[in-house]
């Protein structure tokens, strides 16, 4: 097992959770990527909002491990992923907000930069932390065979169509891990990923 150096100040913070975090029914894989999101964002209500999909975690190392693409939708999840990303298996890294010059009409920049990132890698691994309405366009673009992505994590964050575009993505049978409601956002998402390179990471022989 390739063990990834992680800081003390982590180590003692994940104690503190693991001592808090009461009763669960998550697998030890699960729980991971949960108490990563808990720990970035120091919101318990977490533990009650992550939905994981049946083999979500297993699709996702397995992507990883053999360096597939990650697209994620907005910088500040580029930015709480990118070191991990190099420390591990340095996945082709694609960021959909900066792709989205010139928007299309009716289309936001990030919703635009996403289609334009899956017509190059329509099985990447994508990362949702932000825009609603760029997974809503991954949800029709995998509504119509147009896109078969190694995992979703559906974690926008806000009030305009968040709610929508998440059980959109439950509507659909692609591995995914979603957070449910209107909690998510940059930090949320950039963790559950971080979690699983480092899954992905340790459990090579």
């Amino acid at each position: 097992m390739a063990q990834l150096w992680q800081s003390p100040i982590l180590e003692e913070s994940f104690a503190l959770i693991d001592r808090e975090f009461g009763d669960h029914g998550f697998t030890p894989a699960e729980y991971a990527v949960v108490r990563r999101v808990i720990h970035s964002t120091a919101d318990f209500e977490f533990k009650d909002l992550m939905r994981f999909s049946e083999g979500a975690i297993a699709a996702a190392t397995h992507h990883l491990s053999q360096g597939g693409p990650i697209i994620v939708d907005v910088t500040m999840v580029r930015q709480g992923v990118v070191g991990m990303v190099e420390r591990t298996f340095q996945n082709p890294l694609l960021t959909a907000v900066t792709m989205g010059e010139p928007p299309e009409e009716g289309r936001t920049r990030t919703e635009t930069g996403l289609l334009r990132c899956l017509e190059e890698y329509p099985n990447a691994l994508v990362v949702v932390g932000n825009a609603p309405t760029a997974l809503m366009a991954l949800c029709d673009r995998i509504a119509s065979a147009q896109a078969h992505p190694a995992l979703v994590i559906g974690a926008p964050v806000g009030f305009v169509a968040v709610e929508d575009s998440k059980q959109r993505l439950a509507q659909t049978s692609v591995p995914q891990i979603r957070v449910e409601g209107r909690k998510g956002g940059s930090p949320a998402a950039a963790a559950i990923l971080n979690a699983l390179l480092v899954l992905a990471w340790e459990q090579q022989p």
